[in-house]
């Protein structure tokens, strides 16, 4: 998103968040009312565009979604909505995604209050290696003829009673409406916000041989350091690394021996 967009999503995610502060509103609800709201203006790409005109004042456009959603959805949904459309949009297509966004948010705010998030971020780590290894599942969840029912009965049997619950709704969410993304594309956004809700980065470590405990906390405390922020270790395990780890944050890859790597940091953080 970029200029306008950029900054009615900021408000937006600030309203959310004073919104599920309060334990009055279920967190999980307010998801799927967001969700079903963010597919209503996918289907009907007019009414988003009304609703984003920049010609049009924002008090009429804010009546216009309290009367067409007031009676769908919860108070606190349709407030959230009308205060959306309020706001300046660049494109139209952008109130929809923010949208999508706000209702992953507020799923995973639920997790935070369940005290499965961490469970949650390593369950979408875990899911994505999955589907790379899997070319067979991957191809049955992405298959455009394949009916969305018949998919999200797979992702019930694959998941439930093994993965948190917010962990199995999102990804249903992510397969049924996947958005022109690729299932890879949207689960790594998720473990991006997954991330953001504890302030944290990602880092995805790859390691020829599973690392120790006092190894994940060391190289985990070194990271922090380097970036500044709290950090969580996905772990993924490849024999082809030849004894060394490969660290990617973001756009940045490291790649070096666990023992380099780490006493070069130390050197670093002591200069």
């Amino acid at each position: 998103m970029n200029g306008a967009s950029r900054e009615a999503l900021a408000a937006a995610r600030e309203r959310l968040d004073a919104l599920t502060d309060s334990t009055s509103v279920d967190a999980g609800s307010l998801a799927d009312e967001l969700a079903a709201v963010t597919a209503l203006l996918d289907r009907e790409v007019g009414l988003r565009r009304v609703l984003t005109d920049p010609a049009q004042f924002g008090e009429a456009k804010a009546g216009l979604a309290q009367r067409l959603f007031g009676s769908q959805v919860s108070g606190p949904a349709a407030d959230l909505v009308s205060g959306m459309v309020r706001s300046r949009w660049s494109q139209s297509r952008d109130l929809a995604d923010a949208l999508e966004e706000l209702a992953n948010i507020a799923d995973l705010t639920a997790a935070q209050r369940a005290g499965t998030l961490d469970d949650v971020e390593d369950e979408l780590f875990r899911f994505g290696r999955i589907l790379t290894s899997n070319t067979g599942l991957r191809a049955a969840l992405t298959d455009r003829k394949a009916s969305v029912p018949a998919k999200v009965e797979l992702l019930h049997r694959l998941l439930g009673g093994r993965a948190a619950a917010t962990t199995e709704r999102l990804v249903v969410r992510l397969v049924s409406a996947p958005r022109g993304r690729s299932l890879e594309t949207g689960l790594d956004s998720l473990s991006k916000l997954a991330a953001e809700r504890r302030d944290r980065l990602v880092a995805v470590v790859t390691s020829a041989v599973p690392l120790s405990d006092a190894q994940k906390q060391r190289l985990g405390a070194v990271l922090a350091k380097l970036y500044g922020r709290r950090m969580h270790l996905n772990i993924d395990v490849d024999p082809e690394v030849l004894g060394g780890i490969r660290v990617q944050v973001g756009d940045e890859v490291i790649n070096g021996s666990i023992a380099d790597r780490i006493e070069d940091a130390g050197r670093r953080l002591a200069s």
